[in-house]
């Protein structure tokens, strides 16, 4: 196996682990732990909630905890303390336990994320990036397949086995990506410029929309991302496996998203390309306000699963390609901490929604409003410096 190839699985790990499993395999989990008494359905969706707070904390933290520790420390410890989550949720033990957990795995997964993707990106070459970075970003959308997947088996037997297993799926995988990759890892090269004022004033004006497009697409997909498999099952009545099949479409999409992603961005440049993607995520974030139909339905999962990961390819290269590389670690974290923070509040305001309005309906046309706004932003920045 070649050193491109360990570095990209090693990462894919990181996605996997820290938003596959740590965020996404709660969201087809929330029926079955309303069915089974664990908590209710307004509990389990401000639980749900929570470890997007623990993202935003993360997001925040992430950086200044290497400078503090190191890359691998924190590596080590998130993979320990994600992995422990997983196990923990498997108790019924109340919901400040459930709350503790979820908010844990939410700040490990972000840090996973923020630190493992360029402790394997930064190792390869220029030319074989591309390639690193798919097997990177497909993580996401094979956890979200692995997580609809393993639900609907388990989910006859208990909540307790489903998170167990998921366990000890997380177990092997971290355990690999610790001692094959991780634990030899070189420390990162230390940024020794301080430039602040290098940017141009059309490069920064493009700079600040991009990033407002990115958290306005964090908001935008928080329905689908918390709620759709509970929606499907319960609201709409087609039970978990159904709703369960319908997040293992959007799993397809989601691995999917990166290889599109980067095809889009090949024909069309990043910024025009990231318009592009929030005006088709928007259509398809409202299709269930639309209607009900199957078709629709499996049509507004893969698309939105695939515009996930896709979103983000497209505004790392977005970031990339406006400024220059002192500083795009800087506005990355910048970036990140925009769409951790609208993912956040979005979450927690839409499960408020949800309880005062006791649909998820309106959720998906408030949702499609903000990732209009958010295409409409990405447009007004591939304009605003072209080049």
């Amino acid at each position: 196996m070649s050193s491109a190839t360990r570095l990209g699985l090693a990462g894919g790990v990181c996605t996997l682990l820290g938003i596959g499993l740590a965020r996404f395999a709660y969201t087809p989990l929330i029926p079955a732990l309303v069915e089974a008494h664990w908590f209710s359905s307004h509990a389990a969706a401000y639980l749900g909630a929570i470890n997007l707070l623990g993202y935003l904390i993360g997001a925040a933290t992430a950086h200044r905890a290497t400078l503090i520790v190191g890359v691998r420390a924190v590596l080590a410890t998130c993979l320990v303390l994600t992995v422990a989550s997983l196990y923990a949720c498997a108790l019924d033990w109340g919901a400040i336990w459930y709350g503790f957990w979820r908010l844990t795995c939410g700040i490990t997964g972000a840090m996973l994320v923020v630190v493992g993707v360029p402790a394997a990106l930064s190792r390869v070459a220029v030319g074989t990036r591309a390639y690193t970075s798919a097997l990177v970003f497909t993580g996401i959308g094979l956890g979200i397949m692995a997580s609809g997947t393993v639900v609907p088996w388990l989910a006859d037997v208990g909540v307790a086995p489903t998170w167990l297993a998921l366990g000890g799926v997380a177990t092997v995988l971290a355990g690999w990506a610790w001692f094959a990759v991780f634990v030899n890892l070189a420390p990162l090269p230390r940024s020794t410029s301080h430039g602040h004022a290098d940017t141009p004033l059309p490069a920064a004006l493009a700079l600040f929309l991009v990033i407002a497009a990115y958290g306005l697409d964090a908001a935008g997909f928080v329905p689908h991302t918390l709620f759709w498999v509970d929606y499907i099952a319960r609201e709409l009545g087609e039970g978990l496996k159904t709703g369960s099949g319908y997040w293992v479409v959007f799993g397809l999409g989601a691995m999917c998203g990166p290889v599109v992603a980067g095809f889009m961005a090949s024909r069309l440049r990043f910024r025009p390309a990231l318009a592009l993607a929030l005006t088709v995520k928007t259509i398809a974030v409202l299709l269930p306000v639309l209607s009900t139909h199957a078709i629709a339905l499996g049509l507004s999962s893969f698309f939105v699963g695939m515009l996930i990961p896709g979103a983000v390819t497209l505004t790392s290269g977005a970031i990339a390609a406006l400024v220059p590389p002192h500083r795009q670690q800087q506005l990355w974290g910048w970036a990140t901490l925009s769409f951790a923070l609208a993912q956040a509040a979005g979450a927690y305001g839409m499960s408020w929604g949800y309880e005062v309005l006791g649909s998820y309906r309106p959720l998906f046309a408030i949702a499609a409003a903000a990732l209009a706004l958010a295409s409409l932003s990405a447009t007004a920045a591939a304009l605003r410096h072209p080049r």
